[in-house]
């Protein structure tokens, strides 16, 4: 299973966010589970899983995601497989 990490994400920041996020740059793929890694809370992350994705489809999300000003950071993206 692929799987789009995201980290850098401001404190506070909610799933629904982040699903709102992804879902401006790629519409057609649906999350289906956000697992959230705190670590010392200074650059909160989080393992975002999806459903109805294409091939490299977050490969392509992680890409125009990567580098991203958003909420005063800047997301630091890639994909995983697991």
């Amino acid at each position: 299973m692929e799987r789009l990490w995201i980290a850098n994400i401001a404190p506070g920041t909610t799933d629904d966010e982040l699903k709102a996020l992804v879902k401006k740059y790629a519409p057609e793929i649906e999350c289906t589970e956000i697992q959230r890694e705190e670590g010392t809370g200074s650059r909160p992350a989080a393992l975002m899983s999806f459903s109805n994705k294409k091939f490299d489809s977050l490969g392509k999300l992680s890409l125009r995601l990567n580098g991203m000003y958003w909420k005063e950071r800047a997301l630091s993206c890639s994909t995983m497989i697991a």
